[in-house]
């Protein structure tokens, strides 16, 4: 059992990366590969790291929940499940493809509720308690993360720092 505030970072990576051409978790940024950069933004930032949608080295790997092309909201809710079942209070989830994270980013999202930026949007804090609503809402056909940040109720935070979300190799200038 972990602390009652302990917090899960997760890295959601399952991403097939269509648009961007290649993997982008291993798309090079400043000589490292875009999934290093994110591992030691949000690292020291948690108290345990776990990536969702594939396996990375040194990194707890959990599978999309459900499978099958359900988006980026499978891998928060393979984290969600993960963080409830082990005693986390919750999930900082980050995508592998939105950079720089801010050095304060659990001060910014952490909180009572669950939290999101107002851009970057798939950037948030989610109570390990939303597990199962998110379960019930993927299983109902929902995929967009605007509606499942409206069922939690999620408030939205100004971003500190510029941050771009990757999703073509032009995105990487």
């Amino acid at each position: 059992m972990t602390g009652e505030r302990a917090i899960l970072g997760a890295i959601l990576a399952g991403g097939q990366s269509r648009r961007f051409g290649s993997d982008k978790a291993l798309a090079m940024v400043d000589g490292a590969p875009m999934i290093e950069i994110v591992i030691a933004a949000l690292g020291p930032q948690v108290d345990a790291l776990a990536v969702c949608g594939r396996d990375w080295p040194g990194l707890t790997s959990l599978d999309d929940r459900p499978g099958g092309g359900a988006g980026p909201l499978a891998g928060l809710n393979a984290a969600l499940h993960h963080a409830a079942t082990r005693g986390y209070a919750g999930v900082l989830a980050v995508p592998v493809d939105v950079l720089p994270l801010p050095p304060d980013l659990r001060a910014l999202l952490v909180g009572e509720g669950a939290a999101t930026f107002s851009q970057q949007h798939a950037v948030g804090y989610w109570p390990a308690s939303l597990a199962g609503r998110l379960d019930t809402y993927l299983a109902q056909g929902h995929r967009r993360i605007d509606g499942w940040i409206a069922l939690a109720g999620a408030r939205r935070v100004d971003e500190p720092l510029p941050m771009r979300n990757i999703n073509r190799r032009e995105d990487l200038l």
